[in-house]
């Protein structure tokens, strides 16, 4: 009988090193907040996150590694067994990383290791696991992409400045980008045989393998373009408008009994419960076992622009069932014309409904769900990425939406409360109905089914994250990397209406 080979574990390694000079921080760059969290911990959480690494290492920055052992203990990452500090050159730092590595290790064993720029936070985990996955064949693996540019050689010449020497074929020109994966025993060697070099100097890992180790095959993973690495000042405005776009896949759904075991004694607020997404979210959430107070103008005479109303309400729910897990804002007005022939009525009911009514229902909240850990739902529409003539009040204001559940996701998750913010396509409601009157059957998104990922976003951990909701929806089928191509899918769908 044949012995199974017990797999090698995955360890990634996060080079965080760098000071932030060229962006201009006093701090290094990778401490730097992006979408509400430092880019570390964007990076961080996908590795850890990701089923084919076991375990992470930080070498980080002289300095600055309680820093990080703050992050790491606020974020709760289990996979971070290790926080070092960094040397003085790329290549110092992946030979401590080195020596870190092979401590434990027994004779013979072997590890795979992954090298990631910590600065850059919008890798996928699709290209993890692609890495993994070739190591099973190579011993040396690079991630890179097309040049989508030209290359050109350059020559200065004095006083005269450069001039082109060659111009490569661009068909065979890649741009490198991290992780770059190893077997621990073949960058451990390429090291050994890089110290006996004088004028050992190098930017990357692949490149000592490739000159130290020339009998090495490096394979290439192809990577994506939103696996940017943030240097310049520009890289920073970039990488926070991606975040902002990307949309996280909505969660799985549950079985009806463990919905029913989730919901069982919680008491869910949902203002804008009359009718529409609101309404199906409070019959869902009740008909699992959940105390629901579906609250409106047209059924409970609750107006969400009115504070003191917003405040009876949550405190009504309280002192009847002595705590409140969820509060689902989806109440919005609709209200399309040109800015200029708009009355002063109208703009102050948009702004008041569907900007300081879900401002005032989450600073309500707070008292309620820091008991609970519970979660704040809000609602933007497909619009909220770029405004169109004559929806300026409505797209503005689902921005602003967005912004609003970065913010205080960040802001409250030292008391554990989550907040997020669903993003439905067109959706057959009342408020729609009465904009764009009867639609062809089919082209819209129900209600129903938008509530049915509400309930499922709530009954997650997910936190600060915006949940698109597509008839077909592409980061079902592709995870976490597609979060970017759904949002520039849903830019381009934008063209024609909006949710």
């Amino acid at each position: 009988m044949s012995q199974r080979i017990a797999k090698p574990r995955t360890t990634a390694v996060i080079l965080a090193g760098g000071t932030g000079q060229r962006v201009g921080l006093s701090i290094p760059k990778q401490l730097l907040k992006i979408a509400g969290k430092a880019v570390i911990e964007h990076t961080l959480t996908t590795f850890e996150k990701a089923d084919s690494i076991d375990d992470i290492i930080v070498l980080m920055a002289p300095g600055y590694v309680p820093d990080i052992e703050k992050i790491v203990a606020k974020a709760g990452f289990q996979k971070v067994k290790k926080i070092i500090e960094g040397g003085a050159t790329r290549n110092e730092t992946t030979e401590r990383a080195i020596a870190a590595l092979g401590e434990g290790l027994a004779d013979g064993e072997d590890r795979n290791v992954l090298f990631h720029d910590a600065v850059r936070p919008l890798l996928s985990r699709r290209v993890i696991d692609d890495c993994v996955t070739a190591l099973e064949r190579f011993q040396a693996v690079d991630v890179a992409i097309p040049s989508a540019d030209t290359i050109i050689v350059t020559r200065k010449h004095g006083d005269d400045g450069e001039f082109i020497t060659e111009i490569p074929d661009r068909s065979r020109l890649r741009r490198g980008q991290t992780p770059q994966a190893f077997k621990l025993s073949t960058i451990r060697r390429a090291y050994e045989v890089a110290a006996d070099d004088p004028n050992f100097q190098a930017t990357d890992d692949c490149s000592v393998v490739l000159k130290y180790l020339p009998d090495v095959p490096i394979h290439v993973v192809a990577g994506d373009e939103y696996n940017m690495k943030v240097t310049q000042p520009v890289d920073v405005f970039i990488a926070d408008k991606l975040f902002q776009l990307a949309s996280t896949a909505a969660p799985e759904q549950k079985g009806e009994d463990l919905y029913r075991e989730l919901l069982t004694g919680r008491t869910v607020v949902v203002f804008g419960g009359s009718y529409g997404i609101g309404k199906d979210i409070g019959e869902l959430a009740e008909s699992y076992g959940a105390k629901v107070y579906a609250l409106g103008r047209s059924t409970t005479g609750t107006h969400v622009e009115n504070p003191e109303e917003v405040d009876d309400a949550l405190s009504k729910a309280y002192a009847e069932t002595g705590r409140i897990d969820y509060v689902v804002n989806t109440a919005g007005v609709l209200r399309i014309g040109k800015l200029a022939e708009t009355d002063n009525a109208t703009i102050e009911e948009a702004l008041k409904v569907n900007y300081l009514a879900p401002v005032q229902i989450a600073r309500s909240s707070y008292k309620y769900l820091s008991e609970t850990k519970g979660q704040l739902l809000l609602y933007t529409s497909s619009s909220y990425t770029r405004g169109r003539a004559e929806y300026s009040l409505y797209s503005s204001t689902k921005a602003a939406m967005v912004n609003l559940t970065q913010a205080l996701s960040d802001e409250w998750a030292g008391d554990g409360i989550r907040v997020n913010c669903v993003n439905p396509e067109r959706t057959a409601t009342p408020m729609r109905t009465k904009a764009f009157g009867q639609e062809p059957a089919g082209s819209l998104l129900s209600s129903e089914a938008v509530a049915r990922t509400s309930l499922d976003v709530l009954l997650s951990e997910l936190t600060g994250h915006v949940i698109d909701v597509r008839q077909q929806d592409p980061t079902a089928a592709a995870g976490q990397a597609s979060g970017f191509d759904a949002a520039l899918a849903s830019v381009l769908d934008r063209q024609d209406g909006v949710a």
